[in-house]
């Protein structure tokens, strides 16, 4: 592997090339014409404009990369997360032009991309599935039908969906019926489809995902669980590892069934196992992203691992280069998401960075990808960074935390700072016994 071409943007972008340099591989941007000037894109190696703006006709042209990734001679494609990462079609076709593509199988991904196929994969593997659909439900009277035999409240879900866009939580058969068609059409949107299904909703949730490593000679290992609960609109905002929630006996029945789940379906490559768990501990199986995911960077704080690291070794075909018995929770990692929106109504704040300097203190990582000067556009995600802060201790975590952010400076638009704050010093967080509710208990405390 001598190249890497990435097909994605921003903080993601510049997160791969930092270590493909410290490998010494050579790294190709691809960047959209509101893009030109963003950091990651001069400190690629190559840099190669692919379009206008709008994500189709950029960073899903799967054309223009594939012409991008052969002009420069790239060898290898990583597709970050987002955009073309869980994208089976994108990864045969890189492996039909002889490119690497630095993830799991397009088999795997198209199996794991469907999630009423993924549920029935992990439930003949003995992994908890949540009670609910076994084939896709198309009209309203169908989803009540499902929905009656579970019982309410249940969630609604779009099959091919995942962030968050395509679920709703409804709580009766009325709410059920109004929200079916208007679900339905998003999941069409949003991915493709609009195969939807019914679960059940499980009371007082806490979302724990654990992430997953396995290599191409059958070796699947876990590197721990992270804690997702903290959400706006069923998205994640703050992450953090250890999870606060689980004693050792529960940890190692998660861990275990995240392997089990991995190795069902022959996984080669970083992944993650979502769960859903309910204040009993007991665990059921939400989806498997079959990438590297956002938050991947409490783990790395955490364990002292580079995940990206990972990827390039298994993409090589060598066998893992850390065995199950050296991973290890060094250190307490907490991620916070900094977007560009309003931190009440959680609309995006597009518009120019006009000041922007991220806190420089020791036990606190920054992964960014603006400047001073960036335009935040309308036409992608909002984040702006990611700040990792990391404590021997929980509670040290946390304070280095509520400093970063304190020290954090943005001006010329609105960001979710006062929002993050507020969190890490709610009595609820630093107790630890937060649930998915959070974000939503407390809006209610002050309306």
């Amino acid at each position: 592997m001598r190249k890497v071409l990435i097909a994605n943007r921003g903080e993601i972008a510049r997160r791969i090339i930092r270590t493909c340099k410290a490998q010494g591989v050579a790294t190709v941007a691809v960047y959209s014409e509101a893009d030109r000037n963003l950091p990651f894109v001069r400190e690629a190696d190559e840099a190669v404009h692919i379009g206008p703006p709008p994500v189709p006709h950029s960073y899903l042209n799967v054309e223009a990369i594939i012409a991008a990734a052969k002009e420069t001679g790239a060898d290898a494609v990583h597709p970050g997360y987002g955009l073309l990462s869980e994208n089976a079609a994108f990864a045969r076709r890189c492996r039909d032009e002889g490119l690497v593509f630095i993830g799991p199988s397009p088999e795997v991904i198209a199996q794991m991309g469907d999630k009423l196929t993924a549920r029935r994969v992990m439930r003949e593997a003995g992994v908890p599935v949540v009670p609910g659909c076994e084939e896709p439900v198309n009209t309203p009277d169908e989803a009540a039908r499902v929905a009656a035999e579970i019982g309410y409240p249940v969630m609604l879900k779009a099959s091919a969906g995942g962030g968050g866009i395509g679920m709703q939580i409804c709580r009766d058969e009325a709410e059920l019926r109004q929200a079916f068609q208007s679900a339905r059409g998003r999941a069409k949107a949003y991915f493709g489809s609009d195969a939807m299904y019914v679960e059940a909703y499980v009371d007082s949730p806490r979302h724990i995902e654990v992430q997953i490593a396995g290599d191409a000679h059958g070796t699947v290992i876990h590197l721990l669980e992270r804690e997702c609960s903290i959400q706006r609109r069923h998205q994640k905002v703050l992450e953090e590892s250890p999870s606060p929630f689980l004693d050792e006996l529960a940890r190692q029945r998660l861990c275990e069934a995240a392997v089990t789940a991995a190795r069902a379906v022959g996984y080669t490559g970083v992944g993650t196992v979502e769960f859903i768990m309910d204040g009993n501990k007991n665990f059921y199986f939400l989806e498997m992203n079959t990438r590297l995911q956002v938050e991947h960077p409490v783990t790395e704080e955490m364990t002292g691992l580079d995940l990206v690291a990972l990827q390039l070794e298994i993409a090589r075909g060598n066998a893992l280069p850390v065995a199950q018995g050296d991973v290890k929770a060094l250190r307490h990692a907490i991620e916070l998401r900094v977007y560009a929106e309003d931190p009440v109504t959680f609309l995006p704040s597009p518009g120019t960075i006009t000041y922007y300097r991220p806190p420089q203190m020791d036990g606190v990582r920054v992964d960014d990808g603006v400047e001073t000067g960036t335009q935040v556009t309308p036409f992608y995600d909002p984040m702006i960074a990611k700040v990792i802060a990391s404590g021997t201790t929980r509670e040290e975590a946390i304070q280095r935390a509520r400093e970063a952010m304190r020290q954090f400076e943005v001006t010329g638009i609105k960001t979710n700072i006062p929002f993050l704050l507020e969190v890490l010093g709610d009595e609820a967080f630093r107790r630890g016994v937060y649930t998915t509710l959070f974000v939503e208990e407390r809006k209610e405390k002050t309306t």
